[in-house]
């Protein structure tokens, strides 16, 4: 799966929000400053071009909808991190964001409860 940049990424955020939306529909879920029709329009073809979205044909004009799941984005996005920064384990990126970023004890738990569920 390729890797979206944050322009993608964000018209992809609100086409997984919407399920189906027109380009003009896109735009309203943006922040302001509100990008350009265009700007959007060659966005979503990108997409299109990469397999991250399709459309139908509705009047004149197309309704875009997602073909790749968030899900198995995120997935990616993150086993790319773990991969690119932490040398493929799980355990050090943890261990990273537990001494960077004040982690609290009730956050560890319910990680630790939620990995005790996979097992």
């Amino acid at each position: 799966m390729k890797q979206l940049t944050k322009a993608e990424e964000e018209i992809m955020h609100a086409l997984w929000q919407l399920k189906k939306a027109n380009v003009k529909a896109i735009i309203e879920t943006l922040p302001e400053p509100k990008p350009a029709y265009n700007t959007v329009s060659t966005i979503v073809r990108i997409l299109e071009s990469k397999g991250f979205v399709d459309y139908e044909k509705k009047g004149k004009g197309h309704v875009y909808f997602p073909i790749v799941a968030k899900e198995s984005y995120s997935n990616q996005s993150i086993n790319k991190l773990v991969d690119n920064y932490f040398q493929g384990s799980f355990k050090s990126m943890v261990s990273f964001f537990v001494q960077k970023n004040d982690v609290d004890v009730k956050d560890i738990e319910t990680l630790l409860n939620e990995i005790n569920k996979k097992d």
